[in-house]
This record gives C-alpha cells, structure tokens and sequence, in this order.
C-alpha cells in the first residue's frame, strides 16, 4: 500500500498538463501517468515495463539508445534534441510531433530518468501556417515589386515614345513660323502651336497619373526653402495670370518646409493653373502662413466663380470640372485637382478647401516646418545674346536617335545660323567629334537606341578633354535625370521642349561660357 506522500505525489502527476513518465537505466519506464495513456493510447498496465524506445518511431530507437546512455553518463536537467525535430508514436502507429524535458532523479541508490513529453502538433501546425503565410507574402511582395518595376519601365517608354511625336511638331511649328511671313499662315500656325500645347498639358497630366497609380514616384523628402518655391511660381504665373488682366500675389516668405519640393511645387503649380482658370477678374493671391505645431498653411487664394458646396467632394475626379456640362468645350481637362489628391496622399499632407460661390476658393497645403537654410543670393542676370547672326560661327552636336524629331530639330538649328551635325548614337558622335573638333554645344535626348543614355554622350565626351555646355531633353524624372541638373553647363529640358524654350537655353548655355 502506497504511503501518504506516495499518492499525493501521484496525483500532483496525474494533474500534471504534461505526459510524465520515469524510467530507469535501462529505459524501462517505472513509472506513467495519465495523460501518457491520453497521449500514446495505451492502458496503463501496458505501458509500465515497457521500453521507452517503444514509444517513439522506428526510425530514431538505436539511436535513442546512445543518446539515452549519454545522459545517464552526464545527469543533468535540460531538453531532448535541441534543433531536432522529435516524434512520438502512439500505439496505433501514427506519429505526432513531441517536446521533450529530462530530468535526473536519485531514489534509493538508483538513478532514474523523468520526462515531461508535450504533444505540439497544434503549435507546429501554427508555425507551419505561419511560415506559409509568410513565404506567401513574400512572393506577393516580389510579384509586386516586379509588377511595380514593369510599370515603371512602361512608362519610362511610353513616356518617352508619346512625347517624340509632340517633340517633332513642336518644334516644326517653330521652324515655319520662322519662315513664313504670310499672315494667314502665320494665324494657322498660331493655332497649330496651341492645338500642340493642349496635347503636351494632357499627355503629361495622364502620364502623372500612371505614374502616381504604379508607384513609379518616390518622394524625397528635404528641407527647402519657401521663398526659392514662390519665386519659381511669380516666374511661371505672373504672365499668364496678366494676360488675363489678373494681379498675382505672391507674398515673401523666409520659412523653410520639409518636405519633397519637387512633388509639393507641382501641387501648388496645379493649385495656381486652376485659381487663373476659375478667375475671370481680381487676382490669385500665394502665401504662406505658419501655424501652431510646427506645420506651414500654403495658401492659394482666388476671387474665382467658387465652388458650389455641393461639388465640392468631386473636384478631385478625373475630368471633373465645376460648372463644365459633359460633352461641352473644355478649358483644360480637369486633371489637375486629381493629380493633387494623389500627391498630398503620397506625401501625407493635408489639403483644406473653404469656397462660396461668386466669390472665390483657397486652397490650403499644410506642411511641416523644415531646418532654416541658408540664403544664396540669386546669380546675375547673363547678357542677352540673340539673332541668327550671331550664331553662324557655333557648332552644335545634335545626339537623337529618333530620325524625325532628328529632322525637325536640326532645321529649327539651321534657321537660327547654328551649323548643325546631327547624329543618332554615342559613337557617331564621338567619330564626328574625331572628325571636326569639338562642339559649342550640344543637345542630346537623354534615352537613346541600344540602352545609351544622353548622359553617357556628356560623359564620353568630357573624357576627351572637351568642355561641354550641353541641353539634356527628356520625358524621365529619375533621380540619375535630377542630379545632372546641378551641372552648371547641362541645361534639363522635358519634353515636349517647343523651338522657343529650346533656343533660350542655347543662348543662356552660350552666356554662361
């Protein structure tokens, strides 16, 4: 008859969560308790005096042996095969999944073995899952980056592909309108150079949209300057707001943001297109105004037609206007307002709109306040040079693999009194450069056929010791594309570049010699 403490200890067992069993050194188990019958579905009778290994697959018994004489050889508390994947086997022959804790017991001059066995075939089926799971976010990771990248390349072709057409036209209209005097040519040409405006504005408002959409724009993040901001605004607004007999207001302003001021100029750009659209008189008023919080209240103001509040929730649409019926004449395409929306998302800002009908809208960007920089003092105006007189002595190196925008651009050049070589490739131009010496300058497209790129022309020929004061024309924003623009000889131009904007950056090249 069991004493006392011989059933009490017995029931602490059997209370146990875990199978226990005790065997001696031989590996015959002494002793079991319930949840070992629960676990490998044996009657407990049969399991006392069995052999441990009995317990366990066949495949692991002779080495079971080994290792069980091991740990008789060296007692002390610690798991069973650790980084190894242990199973139990149940009466029946199926196999589970098992934990398993020795621990060594002395009892009467006796060395005696207790293990603690855990079923974790639930947790394993977890961390299986689990591992699937993550396996298969991986692969959906990498699908999307590479769906992403395929878009991106898209683009980067289209992009480029949709732009030469408009590229070619372009500048043709500025070659004729150089040679034709007649005055009703020059009106159909007047009409042509804006039917060819409206086509680049929509071109590059979908394409800003693709690109928004796929991912392909990744912001990039700095501090910067307000006042620099507003003045590229007054720069590119201030005559098109007076040809509507409109006052722009730009007020000055010492802030500094923090932010992508790439991406937050263009929004503001689109802000001020739309403000001189919906005004008809008074004027558009571009501030900013700090607020509590660290943050910066961008605010463009307008005493427009305003915003009925009902419509207010669609200004964000694609090809939503306020107050345009469908299907009617159309002042611009009411992408401008969508691009907005997409870019305040990417750059988590907050964009505010207060209007009344009549009366007027704001448009108010809120940003966070950026470290103060340093005020660089604005380069001095360079010397105009112009006419086609005087450019009859300069050589221009005209790199385009593109044969009719090749064609267009170098009879533009030509009329203007450059001397032109044109060529399609890097190694054309560096032969041509063999031949003749090198350029005054050159225009190059930034992609050209075979994967070169504009910038591998400027650098070839750079290594030849010439100077290059080059135009770089392209459809790419990429970060490679926005580093050339801190060469002080290589003008960026996007495309498409119209004959005038394309001339004046020749004559500030030549100016900056």
């Amino acid at each position: 008859m069991l004493s006392a403490s011989a059933e009490l200890a017995r029931s602490v067992l059997d209370a146990a969560p875990d199978a226990m069993i005790i065997l001696d050194e031989e590996g015959i188990i002494r002793f079991a308790n319930r949840q070992v019958s629960a676990l490998f579905r044996y009657r407990h009778d049969n399991i006392i005096g069995l052999g441990v290994e009995q317990l366990m697959p066949e495949r692991f018994r002779s080495a079971h042996v080994a290792h069980r004489r091991t740990f008789a050889a060296a007692l002390r508390t610690r798991p069973m095969g650790q980084g190894l994947s242990l199973f139990g086997r149940r009466q029946d022959g199926s196999e589970f999944p098992v934990e398993i804790s020795l621990s060594p017991i002395r009892h009467d001059g006796l060395v005696l073995i207790a293990a603690a066995i855990r079923d974790v075939t639930d947790r394993k089926r977890v961390e299986a899952e689990l591992k699937a799971a993550r396996e298969a976010a991986d692969q959906a990771r990498d699908s999307a980056d590479r769906a992403n990248q395929a878009k991106s390349r898209f683009l980067a072709t289209a992009s480029h592909d949709l732009r030469q057409p408009l590229q070619t036209l372009a500048l043709l209209n500025g070659t004729l309108r150089r040679m034709i005097i007649h005055e009703s040519a020059e009106e159909a040409l007047s009409q042509q150079e804006q039917a060819i405006g409206a086509m680049s504005r929509l071109l590059n408002a979908l394409l800003d949209i693709s690109k928004l959409e796929s991912g392909a724009i990744a912001p990039e993040v700095s501090d910067f300057r307000i006042a620099t901001l507003f003045e590229g605004l007054r720069r590119e607004f201030a005559s098109i707001a007076a040809s509507k007999g409109l006052a722009l207001q730009v007020e000055a302003s010492e802030a500094c943001a923090h932010s992508d001021p790439a991406l937050v100029e263009q929004i503001l750009k689109n802000l001020v297109s739309n403000a001189i659209k919906y005004t008809p008189r008074g004027r558009v008023i571009v501030r900013c105004v700090p607020q509590e919080g660290a943050a910066l209240r961008l605010e463009v103001i307008d005493t427009g037609v305003g915003i009925p509040a009902g419509e207010i929730g669609y200004i964000y649409d694609e090809f939503y206007q306020v107050g345009v019926p469908a299907n009617s004449s159309r002042d611009g395409y009411g992408l401008g307002l969508s691009i907005v929306q997409r870019l305040v998302k990417l750059l988590s800002l907050r964009l505010e709109v207060t209007s009344e009908v009549g009366k007027g809208s704001t448009f108010a960007l809120l940003v966070p306040v950026g470290a103060a920089q340093r005020v660089v003092p604005p380069p001095a105006p360079a010397a105009k040079i112009s006419g086609a007189a005087d450019n009859r002595q300069l050589r221009v190196l005209l790199v385009e693999d593109d044969p009719a925008v090749r064609d267009a651009t170098r009879m533009l050049l030509a009329v203007e009194g450059y001397r032109v070589t044109a060529v399609p490739s890097k190694s054309e131009a560096l032969r041509k450069v063999g031949e003749e010496g090198s350029p005054d300058l050159v225009i190059t497209d930034y992609h050209l056929a075979g994967g070169e790129l504009g910038t591998d022309v400027i650098n070839a020929l750079r290594e030849r010791g010439a100077t290059v004061r080059a135009v770089l024309i392209t459809g790419d924003t990429s970060m490679p594309v926005k580093q050339m623009s801190v060469d002080p000889h290589v003008r960026i131009a996007s495309k498409p570049v119209n004959a005038e904007e394309l001339l004046g950056l020749l004559t500030a090249l030549r100016a900056s010699a």
